[in-house]
């Protein structure tokens, strides 16, 4: 009588439960990637308020300082007819302050613009 030879079986499955092993660790935290910057960038003519957010995370009206929980009543007050703003950041302010800041604004009913500059083109790959 004839055997099935399970040792291949085995072998694949083994092998098939390392890569699982590998991949769920990569999963869990996630692997990390740099953003790319914006090629081409629109111009807009719009005449909104600027939130602008610092490297420390202060925050300005303006030239103003202004703090998170006098934002939108600042806003409001100085520019009663806008219901859209602009927002500067730092590219090394933290994601925390600026999620925070456009939470806020939302809430706020504003919409957000995003200030960004483009990406050096000269050097092409």
């Amino acid at each position: 009588m004839a055997d099935i030879n399970v040792t291949p079986f085995v072998d694949v499955v083994l092998v098939l439960l390392i890569i699982f092993i590998i991949t769920a660790h990569v999963m869990d935290y996630g692997i990390e990637v740099q953003v790319p910057k914006t090629k081409a960038v629109a111009t807009s003519v719009k005449d909104l308020p600027v939130v602008v957010i610092s490297t420390k995370g202060d925050l300005y009206l303006g030239s103003q300082p202004v703090k998170l929980v006098d934002l939108i009543s600042t806003i409001r007050s100085k520019y009663p007819s806008q219901n859209a703003v602009y927002v500067r950041a730092d590219a090394k302010a933290t994601w925390d302050i600026v999620d925070t800041v456009a939470t806020e604004l939302g809430l706020g009913k504003f919409a957000l613009n995003f200030v960004s500059e483009p990406a050096d083109t000269s050097s092409h790959r």
